[in-house]
């Protein structure tokens, strides 16, 4: 009898023959890979290549024009699947006349909480102390994003999508990231990452796919 495998081996994310068009010119694709628990993977191509549109599709926000993903077998979009996967993007997914603590708050009612991580906790962590009850609005770019950051780490999510996440934050901030992600796929968690910047980053990626 073959052992089942840990669960940071074993396959979260599955992509097979997935493309999009926009006005019947294609965009990308098609594409196949595996994404498992403790890999981060690293999307590359150019401006224009769908970086983002593939990161919208694999959250459920845009329809693939052919071929299929799963997220631990889930379509992606189907309801059974909310919460499963994560996406950080240009849009934060924040309220912004609530302040952090609420935000996080209102998020954990709808999804639940990453085992161990509490609000407070995690609002230290993300380096917003004195900050948890401003409203998002009054927040830097850059206190934003560590906001965002908050809620990425407190959900139980284990497929994360994040779309430039270093964008708005100083070295400081870039390490946070890095560090966010390293205790993510620790924890059998698994991330894909587009990124112009932070140049580092790429010694974190296990694995790469290439948009063209």
């Amino acid at each position: 009898m073959n052992p089942r495998p840990s669960p940071a081996a074993a396959t979260l994310l599955e992509v097979r023959e997935l493309a999009f068009a926009r006005r019947d010119e294609p965009v990308f694709g098609p594409l196949n890979f595996d994404l498992a628990g403790g890999e981060i993977g690293l999307i590359e191509g150019d401006n224009g290549s769908g970086k983002t549109t593939l990161l919208r599709i694999l959250a459920g926000l845009l329809r693939a024009s052919s071929g299929s993903a799963r997220v631990d077998g889930l379509a992606p979009g189907d309801p059974a699947a909310a919460g499963m996967a994560l996406l950080l993007g240009h849009q934060l997914g924040l309220k912004a006349d609530l302040g952090v603590r609420e935000n996080l708050a209102v998020a954990a009612g709808l999804y639940g909480q990453r085992e161990g991580c509490g609000i407070t906790d995690t609002i230290t962590e993300v380096g917003l102390d004195g900050y948890a009850d401003v409203p998002v609005r009054q927040l830097s770019a850059g206190q934003k994003k560590r906001a965002a950051l908050a809620r990425l780490r407190l959900l139980p999510a284990r497929l994360w999508l994040l779309d430039e996440p270093f964008a708005n934050l100083d070295r400081a901030g870039i390490a946070l990231v890095n560090r966010l992600l390293d205790v993510h796929v620790a924890g059998h968690g698994a991330a894909l990452v587009t990124t112009h910047g932070a140049v580092s980053f790429r010694d974190h990626a296990t694995r790469r796919i290439a948009l063209s």
